[in-house]
């Protein structure tokens, strides 16, 4: 993004809520990498040599990006025809959906994250305006993430995996967490925005009735993400954006 801001905010825009991986920190890579070293290693055990690796740019944005962790693991499965239970013994929904943390976790406390600088600046600019901000994910691990990435102090309020499970808040597509965080600010969804880089998320937005949803492209996306019902995409190449409006 550049220093100016690639968004014209509305004026009706009382709050804005961001999702975090891939749009605050860099941690959509590390996600698509525990995703493929659970998956790629799981399929090998169960198909052999010949298996088809997780792709993390087609695999991760269809199926896992933006969407708790075990639905992740569910719709990617069943995209491959796999069928495995959801508990007991063995791999099962449950098991490989905490192998993924476990490698999540593990990159993460090694090599720490970071939040992208123009972004961190956006919302900033947002807050000196005057318009409440929120970190909304479906991950457990959204505030290890912000407090690595030193963030933490940025939004207003934080929704994310630990409150799905605590309140029972279906995953994205389904818009439960970002009206909750609206809700939170005691805004009305039709006068907040969401900034998601996720398809589900993107959906999300739009199923909540959010006056204003902003799509990010990490490269390749932008028009998965308008048909979903984004309003604007900002796309990225590097420190580089553009935007344009539907």
């Amino acid at each position: 993004m550049s220093e100016t801001d690639p968004v014209l905010w509305p004026d009706r825009v009382e709050a804005v809520l961001f999702d975090v991986d891939g749009v605050v920190t860099d941690t959509a890579r590390v996600h698509a990498a525990a995703w493929k070293r659970l998956f790629d290693g799981f399929l090998r055990v169960r198909s052999g040599e010949g298996f088809e690796p997780f792709d993390e740019g087609d695999d991760y944005a269809r199926f896992v990006d933006g969407r708790s962790r075990l639905d992740g693991v569910r719709a990617f499965l069943a995209s491959r025809g796999v069928e495995v239970p959801e508990t007991g013994t063995g791999d099962t929904v449950e098991s490989l959906g905490a192998r993924k943390d476990h490698y999540f976790l593990e990159a993460l406390r090694r090599s720490g994250a970071s939040a992208f600088p123009t972004v961190v600046a956006m919302i900033r600019r947002l807050r000196e305006r005057g318009r409440a901000t929120a970190a909304v994910s479906a991950s457990r691990n959204c505030s290890e993430v912000l407090r690595a990435a030193g963030v933490e102090g940025l939004f207003d309020v934080r929704v994310d995996g630990v409150d799905a499970a605590r309140l029972g808040l279906a995953g994205k597509p389904d818009p439960a967490l970002f009206l909750e965080a609206a809700r939170r600010l005691g805004v009305a969804p039709a006068r907040a925005a969401v900034v998601e880089d996720a398809f589900a998320g993107v959906e999300a937005g739009t199923r909540g009735g959010f006056g204003f949803v902003v799509g990010v492209d990490p490269g390749g996306r932008a028009e998965g993400l308008y048909r979903r019902g984004a309003h604007t995409v900002i796309s990225v190449d590097g420190s580089a954006t553009t935007g344009r409006t539907r």
